[in-house]
């Protein structure tokens, strides 16, 4: 039975790290990925009002489709300018593309926001926003063991009408495939079943790592606005999404990745309700980091099949975690 990796974090897919950066009087920060050397990426857009930088570059017929970062952000547009800051690191260190010896080197660091605009921090930033510095000072930050809930991109978070928070977790699969979610939680659905006690994520839990709860007796009829979703509560609209990176430990391609970004997504659905909707800007990344061959024709099919299974239910058990954690913290 397939089990989370040591960290039960992206970071057990080798070579990944993360970091984590946050302004307390803004109450929004940023959280980045870095994939040292660039990695094969895609992502898969599936909300209503996404808010991304480079995504297109990460288009399998395009010359680049590999990311040397991914920035989750809060802040809404403001949030983009995070990947300013490390794309300037990470060029100061060497990482990024070599158009011609000698020139600077050209980082791909795609990204996308959540808004957190509305919470209790201080926005009156005025023509400086800190996101840019935020998006530096992650990249100082990252390394393989980092926290979960109020931090990074999911400070400031919400999720329905409770709080939001940065999750993680991970699945070693054996036979060197490992995969991992990082997600910014912050939809405008609910994590929770209508007890307002257990996650619609409870099926794929393991181990107690986002309280054990389980759901008890006759659960009341389906709704399409569930209980604890802004939807339920003022029937109005809002500006929310949820954000993430899946990550693999094999040789995909970038077309390989973009389907196992599409599978990831199946995790957000089953943990949030609802999900994808007009307000939400739902965004999942998908790198691999090819340390192990997957082979070729149906045998490969095979393996990529199971990566993005794998991938969603990461996704769904990361969402629950951090909102866990966040309130715990």
């Amino acid at each position: 039975m397939p089990r989370p990796g040591p960290l039960n974090l992206i970071t057990d897919v080798p070579g990944l790290l993360v970091g984590h950066a946050a302004d307390e009087r803004a109450q929004s920060g940023v959280t980045t990925l870095i994939c040292p050397g660039g990695w094969p990426a895609a992502v898969d857009v599936r909300g209503g009002g996404p808010g991304t930088r480079e995504t297109e570059a990460l288009s399998a017929e395009n010359s680049n489709a590999l990311a040397h970062a991914i920035v989750l952000a809060g802040g809404s547009v403001f949030g983009l300018a995070a990947a300013d800051g490390v794309a300037a690191v990470l060029s100061e260190r060497g990482e990024g593309l070599e158009i011609r010896p000698g020139l600077k080197r050209v980082p791909i660091v795609p990204s996308a926001i959540l808004f957190d605009l509305g919470n209790d921090g201080d926005k009156a930033w005025g023509a400086d926003p800190p996101y840019r510095a935020l998006g530096a000072a992650s990249v100082e930050a990252a390394a393989p063991s980092f926290a979960l809930g109020s931090v990074g991109a999911g400070r400031g978070a919400t999720a329905g009408t409770g709080k939001g928070g940065l999750g993680s977790a991970s699945l070693d699969l054996g036979d060197g495939l490992v995969v991992g979610a990082l997600v910014a939680v912050n939809p405008v659905g609910s994590v929770r079943m209508a007890d307002g006690l257990t996650f619609w994520a409870w099926p794929f839990e393991i181990d107690g790592e986002f309280g054990g709860r389980r759901p008890g007796g006759a659960q009341p009829e389906i709704d399409p606005f569930p209980a604890h979703s802004r939807l339920a509560e003022r029937l109005t609209h809002g500006a929310n999404t949820t954000i993430a990176v899946v990550a693999v430990s094999a040789d995909l391609t970038a077309a390989e990745c973009k389907r196992v970004a599409m599978m990831a997504q199946d995790g957000l659905a089953r943990a949030i309700r609802p999900a994808h909707t007009p307000f939400d800007g739902d965004s999942v990344f998908a790198v691999a980091g090819a340390q192990t061959p997957l082979g070729f024709g149906g045998e490969r099919l095979l393996k990529i099949a199971l990566l993005g299974s794998a991938a969603a239910d990461c996704l769904a058990r990361a969402i629950a975690r951090g909102v866990f954690e966040a309130e715990r913290g």
